[in-house]
C-alpha cells in the first residue's frame, strides 16, 4: 500500500443526492416568497457553497436573508433532505478497491462536517474513510479551496502525495489551487466539458474505472 492520499466530494461522488436538495432548495425559496426554477435548472446548483446559490437564486447579497433561507434550507434538509439520496452504483467496490491502493481515504465536501457525516454513516460508507471534513457553523471551509487549505496546513494531507475526486468543476479547481492532482467524476452532476476547463488531470467514465484511474494518476 502507499502512502497516496484520495480525497472524495460527497454530492455527486459517491451519493446521488439529487432529490434532497433540490426538494429542500425549493422548500427554503417558498419559505422566504422567492421565485424558484425547477428541479433541472437547481441541479446544477449540487456542489457549490449554499450561500452563493441563494444569494443567485433571491438576487441579493443581504446576509440576513441568505441566512434565512439556508435556515429553512437546513431545517428539511436535516430532517428528510438528506436521506432522499442513493449511493451509486459501483461505489462500495470503488472504495474496496481504493483501500488496496491508498493508506488515506478522506471525505472532502462542501456540506457541513455534520450531515456528512450522517450521511455517510447511514448509508454505511463510514468504514471505508479515515476522516470526513466539510463546511463548520458560520460558513467556515465553506469552499473547498479553504478546507484543502486547512487539511494539507495541519499536516491532514500533502499535496504531492493526494488525489481529489468529485464531479464538480470547484472541486477540480480547489484541487489544482493547491498542487494536488483531481480526477473529474463523469457519473455524477458536472460533465466532460466542465471538468476538463477546471484542469482535472484524468476523466473517469464510472466509479468501477477509478481503480484505474488512480494508478494512472499517481503514476
Amino acid at each position: 500500500m502507499s502512502d497516496l492520499a484520495v480525497l472524495f466530494d460527497l454530492d455527486g461522488t459517491l451519493t446521488d443526492s439529487r432529490a434532497g436538495i433540490t426538494a429542500s432548495i425549493r422548500h427554503a425559496m417558498v419559505c422566504v416568497g422567492g421565485e424558484c426554477p425547477d428541479d433541472e435548472a437547481l441541479a446544477a446548483y449540487i456542489g457549490p457553497p449554499l450561500r452563493g446559490t441563494f444569494a443567485t437564486l433571491l438576487g441579493t447579497t443581504d446576509p440576513a436573508v441568505i441566512e434565512t433561507a439556508l435556515g429553512h434550507y437546513r431545517a428539511r434538509y436535516d430532517a428528510v433532505g438528506l436521506f432522499e439520496n442513493a449511493v451509486y452504483d459501483g461505489v462500495p467496490e470503488m472504495l474496496e478497491a481504493t483501500a488496496r491502493l491508498a493508506s488515506t481515504r478522506l471525505v472532502v465536501t462542501a456540506k457541513t462536517r455534520h450531515a456528512a457525516t450522517r450521511i455517510v454513516t447511514h448509508f454505511g460508507l463510514a468504514r471505508h474513510f479515515h476522516g470526513i471534513y466539510g463546511a463548520e457553523p458560520g460558513g467556515r471551509f465553506d469552499h473547498k479551496a479553504e478546507l484543502l487549505a486547512h487539511l494539507l496546513e495541519t499536516g491532514v494531507v500533502r499535496a504531492d502525495s493526494a488525489v481529489m475526486v468529485g464531479d464538480r468543476s470547484l472541486d477540480i479547481s480547489a484541487a489544482k489551487a493547491h498542487g494536488i492532482r483531481a480526477i473529474g467524476a463523469l457519473w455524477g452532476f458536472g460533465d466532460a466539458r466542465e471538468l476538463s476547463e477546471a484542469g482535472a488531470d484524468l476523466l473517469c467514465e464510472s466509479p468501477r474505472a477509478l481503480a484505474g484511474c488512480l494508478v494512472r494518476a499517481a503514476g
